[in-house]
């Protein structure tokens, strides 16, 4: 088993116990619940954390044994905390358990952790699995986190059994969650979700069984659904008697299983603008996923309405497989750039300066074409590569409008600000062509485009290694500087260009990530061939105004293979 030094376990009846303790401890914290929710509660082992844990099977409460022997073999000189998240199976368990310990003479108290906003005043929990009978139905959820994190440091200092309830129940009352999903988690009984969920619905209200919201709504923008969250826990907590003051909040945002880092950490930054334009201070927070619903799609914010002394209970270090300490918040430290860098960058680019409004114009045009064909651009190259191609083109043209929306400033865009292979290739090509575009004779003009085209394709080869027939941009390049070459006009430029992308379709990558794919790949364009393609178009249509520059295919056209003629 992972971490072998710090946790044991008990095959029957089956519990997790930490092999260390903090010596100040006197009063053993033990939790439990169905497996599913991890890392939690057998990732929080060890000093700063639980004493026990004891795992159901997914989704299922622990039975009493599990929680007796688990209890009677960690207790402390002080006693036992029980921690219990409000499910019927889970009360039950536990409550037969508090009640054998005591008969032996264990000192025992419990917490009953029922964060969960989007039951309040449910019923029966939202779920028919309510707490049995208790003042509250509302589920508990992603507040354990926070509660045995807080509880683990104060009995690390030696709160006594009454204390660390008191704390336990005070944490709880002053906490809500609230959770959404966009898929459920996979059934380990049928191996598809749980239940279905149309690409623009979400279940809002979701709770960390897969128990579906009281209803399904549309998904609304991220920003409009944080917010709207957020409103809610915020009268959840002043509802509760438990009203933000300067003391601040501590903040959860927690994965439910099937959600990125990248997607949760993005989420957190959200969530801090939203609360500061409320005037509510981020005193500490944890993202990751904490309580998970198997692999469901979605997250889960919490908020605890902090009392003096809580953040140095939840900033207290851990030895815990999964539990960190919780620092305090300090203001971000953000420069717009490294020092003594200009916001032209030092490539190539900052030395070249459009000749008139021409390259001006091919940016824009470009542009539209691009931004048309997004996803088309998108589902090529998520067949032979990781689906950023969109994007990344998408990112250098929106940051070559900040630099004045010029090709030279488009050129400097894609060396200085876009990452990957694509930009900075596609920035030593636009480098090239940069004094080329310009408005005048379209014979001299051609043969000055033509030469900018072959000195870019030697850039590249240069920089990337590639060459023509490898499945890549140079597949739509070459074969327009070619043409150019023999004498032929922008128009029969851009024909050659087209041809050359369509032409990618037919061939196997030998560079990037479609090399790995064999012939996969093979029946769809190369996107970046695609996009030069449309590139060779636009300066076309910018430099000849012709009827027949204007009859040339877009970018979606060449993407799909619809091209008349």
């Amino acid at each position: 088993m992972a971490h072998p030094a710090d946790v044991g376990v008990v095959l029957d009846p089956l519990h997790l116990y930490a092999r260390r303790r903090a010596p100040g401890r006197q009063v053993a914290l033990v939790s439990g619940g169905g497996a599913g929710h991890e890392p939690l509660h057998a990732g929080f082992l060890g000093p700063g954390g639980l004493d026990a844990a004891c795992p159901g099977l997914v989704f299922t409460s622990p039975h009493h044994r599990q929680v007796h022997e688990a209890a009677r073999g960690a207790a402390g000189p002080g006693g036992v905390l029980l921690v219990v998240k409000n499910y019927t199976g889970d009360v039950i368990c536990f409550a037969i358990a508090a009640e054998r310990l005591r008969a032996e003479g264990v000192a025992v108290e419990t917490v009953l952790v029922d964060d969960d906003l989007a039951t309040e005043g449910s019923p029966d929990g939202g779920d028919g699995d309510g707490d049995g009978g208790g003042a509250s139905q509302r589920r508990g959820t992603a507040a354990t986190v926070l509660l045995e994190k807080v509880l683990g440091a104060a009995a690390d200092r030696g709160d006594d059994l009454a204390a660390l309830a008191s704390l336990g129940r005070d944490v709880v009352s002053r906490a809500r969650s609230l959770a959404v999903a966009s898929r459920a988690q996979t059934s380990t009984a049928t191996g598809q979700p749980a239940f279905e969920l149309g690409p623009d619905e979400l279940e809002r209200g979701v709770g960390i069984h897969g128990e579906r919201a009281a209803s399904t709504t549309a998904r609304p923008p991220t920003r409009e659904l944080v917010a709207g969250m957020l409103v809610e826990l915020l009268e959840g907590l002043e509802a509760a008697g438990a009203p933000v003051d300067d003391e601040g909040v501590a903040l959860l945002v927690n994965g439910l299983g099937g959600t990125t880092s990248l997607e949760l950490h993005a989420l957190r930054a959200l969530v801090g603008d939203l609360l500061a334009e409320r005037g509510v201070r981020v005193a500490t927070s944890l993202v990751g996923t904490y309580t998970a619903a198997l692999d469901m799609r979605g997250f889960s914010l919490t908020l605890l309405a902090l009392r003096p002394g809580w953040a140095e209970l939840l900033a207290a270090p851990t030895a815990t497989p999964s539990l960190p300490a919780l620092p305090g918040e300090e203001a971000p430290r953000i420069r717009e750039r490294v020092d003594g860098a200009s916001s032209g960058g030092d490539g190539p680019a900052a030395h070249a300066q459009d000749p008139d409004d021409a390259g001006a114009a091919v940016v824009d045009a470009w542009a539209q074409a691009l931004d048309a064909a997004h996803e088309d651009l998108t589902r090529l190259d998520q067949l032979a590569g990781d689906g950023d191609f969109g994007d990344n083109v998408a990112s250098g043209l929106a940051h070559a409008q900040r630099r004045g929306g010029t090709l030279s400033g488009a050129a400097g865009a894609f060396l200085d600000e876009v990452g990957g292979s694509s930009g900075p290739l596609l920035g030593l090509l636009l480098t090239e062509l940069v004094p080329a575009v310009r408005r005048g004779d379209p014979s001299q003009v051609a043969g000055d485009v033509g030469a900018a085209l072959r000195s870019g394709a030697q850039a590249v080869t240069r920089v990337g290694g590639a060459q023509v027939g490898d499945r890549t941009f140079l597949d739509a390049l070459v074969p327009a500087a070619d043409a150019l070459d023999a004498g032929g006009s922008l128009v029969d430029a851009a024909r050659a260009a087209v041809d050359g992308a369509l032409g990618t379709a037919q061939l196997v990558g030998r560079r990037g990530r479609s090399r790995y794919l064999g012939d996969r790949a093979v029946g769809a364009p190369d996107p970046g061939a695609v996009a030069v393609a449309a590139l060779v178009v636009v300066v076309a249509q910018v430099l000849e105004e012709s009827p027949q520059a204007q009859a040339l295919p877009s970018p979606s056209q060449v993407a799909s293979g619809t091209i008349e003629g």
